[in-house]
């Protein structure tokens, strides 16, 4: 019986105990959510003050009710709302004077009208002004940090942030002025905009957003309204180690929430195009060989990738400019002087120091565009000087390995027109500064050089220092510059503007006289962070056009010819923008980039035109003139050779005698499915093709048509 009394009074102290945990718990989780609710927006905030002033005017009408005071009578002697008064004590500071002051008030009513009015003070005259002075300061904070959204349709959204996204900014407002650029970031917004002000885009804070927000979170799109965006750049933080599968899996986000949208409204299209930023070079390779993002594309959606490095060698060779953070415009010099006739024995030679991302990727770009009327005389040579170049040069063969089985060949000279070559050594020693100076003083070498190893300090160092050889014969010198152009321009500048006398004796003793710029008249800058974006519009057109007529050739019982001349001008020119833009958006990433590479080549086939007609480099004055069926002839086998870098670049390669459609013409149609394989057939000398080659001749004799379509 003890123990059992006992155990009765344990179990109940326990479930007083359990209680008592209880009721602090749900303390606890009141306040918690009280101060929860506080702490949100200012609906939440007047949610609250409403609430005090319910149960404050409740307890006003309780006081007044418990009090010894003749509330009706009063009411009805004044003329007020028997359910007023309470409201008025309240609301009024000063209603206990006006109302009824001396006229025998009571020390009930005296208590109650002191408690009623205390409470108006706590909430009209404190938590209102509280309330409204808190609104305000975060209603600040609130856009400091990034936490309010205000552009719902027509704009432009950047996603991520890093030191290219000024440029992208750039970029934007370059071509539409008045557009709203949205950044969303996980970076604090304050420093964003910190960075700015620093930035290109200083004077157009006024037209740029900053929000606060992850690009992989697709419940955050809604609030971007994304699906009414003009344009979406993917750049993200390339200084994060997953930033390219972030950059992936953004894109997949992006792609479903739209998809969601359209299912909902068919006329939330979502943004024209989608930019994605690769830092990778394998990366932004496969992407462009692979229709990885066909979602995209079945959206109606153009998808662009993007390379930092890249970028900079389309710039510095097929571009030829940018503009700095001063917004002064640099122009580059074609770093083939002019160009060649078919019977010239000169010969391109673009020396890179350093086996870098970016030197890798000028070298990329120069195998796809430096390809000239000379093909049969002297090859491109691209020359990799490394201290590692055995290293080097094993992971650039790998990664372009049919490239280097065609030019290993005895065939390679039949097929392709540029070669890579591997020079061990340091820059700064004599053996290689040595080679330079023979290089330089080789009348029938055009020589350009490109200084980018990872430190900035060496590549000043020996852009400042090279072989008098160099600076006598006016060599390009491209320096890498992390940030800032200023220093390395200035200096060009300054040394531009200099005609030094230049005095030497001749043959017989005679003095020849003549002037030379400065020193450093041909040094430049390129690689900096805050001017890197470019979207090559002209470069894009032109491919547009060049793959609309591939698309609408007659390719019945082999003509493969384009639309005549003749016949296109007889149509309207917006109704072959509008089929071009139609077939590009649904045009493979590999294709878009195979037509992109032709219309790369354009500048240096119009060298190798000038050079023909006798024109100067520059003169652009007949660039528009008919091409003539020998010019036709001449270059129509330099695309070939362009055409077929581009393919072992891209990893293609030559099929094998038991692949090969041409040996085995009855079984052409199967073997000729080989190409999804990245088999292709037509990788062979030009004079071995069959009536495919006439394409050659077709996009050369149109080059005139495609420009006088990009200038309207």
């Amino acid at each position: 019986m003890i123990s059992f009394a006992v155990r009765n009074i344990i179990n109940t102290f326990a479930l007083f105990n359990n209680g008592i945990v209880c009721m602090k718990k749900r303390k606890r989780t009141l306040w918690l959510l009280f101060d929860r609710s506080l702490s949100k927006n200012f609906t939440h905030q007047m949610v609250i003050l409403f609430v005090a002033f319910i149960v404050a005017l409740g307890l006003s009408y309780l006081l007044i009710w418990v009090s010894d005071f003749d509330w009706n009578g009063y009411c009805k002697d004044k003329d007020i709302g028997q359910w007023a008064m309470p409201f008025y004590l309240l609301i009024d500071a000063n209603a206990l004077n006006t109302m009824y002051a001396g006229k025998g008030v009571s020390g009930g009513l005296l208590t109650a009208s002191t408690i009623i009015f205390l409470l108006g003070m706590f909430i009209f005259n404190g938590m209102i002004i509280s309330l409204m002075t808190n609104a305000i300061e975060n209603r600040v904070k609130s856009h400091e940090t990034g936490f309010i959204h205000y552009l719902r349709s027509g704009h432009y959204i950047v996603m991520g942030y890093d030191d290219i996204v000024p440029s992208i900014i750039k970029h934007i407002l370059s071509k539409d002025p008045k557009a709203y650029v949205l950044i969303m970031s996980s970076v604090n917004a304050q420093t964003i905009r910190e960075h700015l002000q620093r930035s290109v885009v200083a004077a157009c804070m006024d037209r740029i957003i900053v929000n606060y927000g992850s690009r992989v979170t697709m419940s955050e799109y809604k609030n971007l309204h994304l699906e009414q965006a003009q344009e979406l750049f993917i750049a993200g933080n390339r200084q994060k180690a997953a930033h390219d599968a972030t950059n992936v899996e953004c894109v997949e986000c992006v792609c479903n929430y739209l998809r969601q949208c359209r299912e909902k409204d068919a006329a939330l299209t979502g943004p024209e195009r989608i930019t994605c930023v690769f830092e990778d070079v394998d990366t932004y390779t496969a992407f462009k060989v692979t229709d990885i993002f066909h979602e995209v594309s079945d959206l109606g959606i153009e998808f662009v990738p993007y390379n930092f490095y890249a970028s900079w060698a389309h710039r510095v060779l097929v571009s030829r400019s940018y503009s700095s953070k001063s917004g002064r415009l640099t122009n580059y010099p074609p770093v083939y002087g002019g160009a060649m006739k078919p019977d010239d024995d000169t010969q391109v030679h673009i020396v890179l120091v350093g086996a870098t991302l970016l030197n890798t990727q000028v070298a990329i770009e120069a195998a796809h565009v430096m390809h000239f009327a000379n093909y049969n005389r002297r090859k491109t040579l691209v020359t990799f000087i490394d201290k590692n170049a055995e290293q080097e040069e094993t992971i650039f063969r790998t990664r372009n390995r049919h490239f280097f089985e065609l030019q290993d060949s005895r065939d390679s000279s039949a097929v392709i027109d540029v070669s890579f070559e591997f020079i061990k050594g340091d820059i700064f020693s004599q053996d290689i500064q040595d080679t330079i100076a023979r290089w330089a003083t080789d009348k029938n070498r055009r020589m350009s050089i490109f200084l980018a190893m990872d430190d900035q300090r060496l590549n000043f160092a020996i852009g400042m220092n090279m072989p008098d050889e160099v600076y006598d014969q006016g060599i390009p010198i491209f320096i890498r510059q992390d940030r800032s152009d200023n220093f390395v321009t200035n200096l060009r500048l300054t040394d531009e503007k200099k005609q030094l006398p230049y005095s030497r004796v001749a043959g017989k003793g005679k003095v020849d006289t003549t002037t030379r710029p400065g020193r450093y008249a041909n040094i430049y800058p390129f690689g900096m962070s805050d001017v890197a974006f470019e979207y090559d519009e002209q470069a894009h057109r032109q491919a547009k056009l060049i793959n609309y007529l591939y698309s609408t050739a007659d390719y019945k019982d082999d003509a493969n010819r384009f639309k005549t001349v003749e016949e296109l001008d007889a149509m309207n020119a917006n109704d072959i923008w509008q089929e071009a833009e139609k077939l590009w958006v649904g045009l493979t990433v590999a294709l878009k980039w195979s037509n992109l590479y032709c219309a790369y080549n354009i500048p240096t086939k119009l060298a190798s035109l000038r050079a023909m007609r006798n024109r100067k480099p520059d003169d652009e004055s007949h660039d528009q003139d008919p091409v003539t069926d020998k010019e036709v002839e001449v270059l129509a086998r330099v695309e070939h050779n362009r055409w077929c870098v581009e393919k072992l670049l891209m990893g293609f390669r030559p099929p094998t005698k038991e692949e090969d459609k041409y040996l085995h013409s009855r079984h052409a149609s199967t073997l000729s499915k080989n190409k999804k394989l990245f088999i292709h057939h037509d990788l062979r000398p030009y004079d071995q093709l069959d009536a495919v080659r006439r394409l050659d001749g077709e996009i050369v004799s149109h080059i005139p048509w495609i420009l006088r379509m990009c200038e309207e």
